[in-house]
């Protein structure tokens, strides 16, 4: 595990699609700033909403989406082959930008800033969750080696068990509901595999997300009251 003595808490929001990460993060952290100095931390990868601005270009910008989303799809797969050196590649810099992004953010906790995250870097889903981007196949000795390399950056952050991890659990018809341009089948693999990520057994607030949010709000609010009066 990584030293975490010294830092001020981190509370990992996780949850598919539709789940109100965002919402609940932005108020976590008005709750907080209350009384201790508290940031937003985004630790997703972002391609999401990188896709679907894509996918708005004039002409080309639906099949390259298509394009994107096969090779997307074989990246997460763990019984695919990795699609290729260029693919793994940029897999790689995707996730050294998280990975800095999460290092910066271990320096504020250092500074005694409480941390509220969307999302929280894993590694017992590969592909999935914020899991290693390239959970499939190496089938030479180069894809190997970038596999190898990005594993590990995923170890290192893992190692930082956040102070509590807030759990949102949603149904499909909900989330679709909720996020109806997203791609149901993901949303569905992504709903299935969040009970069983553990985050380095870190401790755990199961949330129902469809529940009245008045009430998911105060729940949150409590447990990250009982973490924040430990860390005094």
């Amino acid at each position: 595990m990584a030293e975490s003595e010294n830092l001020a808490p981190l509370i990992a929001i996780v949850g598919a699609d539709g789940s109100g990460k965002s919402r609940l993060s932005a108020d976590l952290i008005e709750h907080i700033s209350r009384r201790r100095r508290a940031e937003a931390g985004y630790l997703g990868e972002g391609s999401s909403v990188t896709g679907r601005k894509i996918a708005r270009w004039p002409v080309i910008g639906p099949m390259l989406m298509r394009t994107l989303e096969g090779v997307a799809g074989r990246l997460r797969d763990p019984a695919a082959p990795i699609p290729g050196l260029i693919a793994a590649t940029y897999a790689l810099h995707r996730s050294r930008k998280r990975y800095r992004r999460f290092l910066d953010l271990v320096e504020k906790r250092k500074e005694g800033v409480v941390i509220v995250t969307d999302r929280y870097p894993q590694v017992e889903c590969p592909g999935l969750h914020d899991g290693p981007i390239l959970a499939g196949v190496a089938t030479n000795q180069a894809l190997a080696r970038i596999k190898a390399e990005e594993s590990a950056l995923y170890a290192e952050m893992a190692a930082y068990v956040p102070t509590l991890v807030i759990r949102l659990r949603i149904d499909i018809d909900t989330a679709m509901a909720r996020k109806p341009d997203h791609d149901r089948s993901l949303v569905s693999m992504k709903i299935a595999s969040l009970p069983a990520i553990t985050f380095n057994n870190a401790p755990m607030l199961d949330l129902d997300a469809t529940m009245d949010y008045g009430e998911e709000l105060a729940r949150a609010e409590a447990a990250v009251n009982a973490v924040l009066a430990d860390a005094n």
